[in-house]
């Protein structure tokens, strides 16, 4: 079973920045379309950045020009560097691998992680 851990969430005011870290566990990693997910109180959980194996990004239009996805094989691992942060990004932030590289196709594939708080405030 992979793991997956997630983290480097924490409070931020808003026009803050956070960067996100998600380990996976799985050894061949870099065949997989990684994308990051995040689910506020009360709404159902959405993504938000996909990278495919290739490297090529897709980002949800409410996060687009603000967030950026990128991994790093060797360490296995996915990143989501957020900046100009507003409270509307206050959600649990989860990674996982998708069987689709399409933003709004949320289709994972591995057991979800615990997931990191992002809380935007003043």
């Amino acid at each position: 079973q992979v793991q997956l851990v997630e983290s480097g969430g924490g409070l931020v005011q808003p026009g803050g920045s956070l960067r996100l870290s998600c380990a996976a566990s799985q050894s061949t990693f870099r065949i997989y379309t990684m994308g990051w997910y995040r689910q506020a109180p009360g709404k159902q959980r959405e993504s938000v950045a996909i990278i495919t194996a290739g490297g090529s990004t897709n980002y949800a239009t409410s996060v687009k020009g603000r967030f950026t996805i990128s991994r790093d094989n060797a360490k296995k691992t996915v990143y989501l560097q957020m900046n100009n942060l507003e409270f509307e990004d206050t959600a649990v932030y989860y990674c996982n691998a998708d069987r689709d590289s399409r933003i709004g196709s949320v289709q994972p594939m591995w057991t979800w992680g615990q997931g990191t708080q992002v809380t935007v405030s003043s």
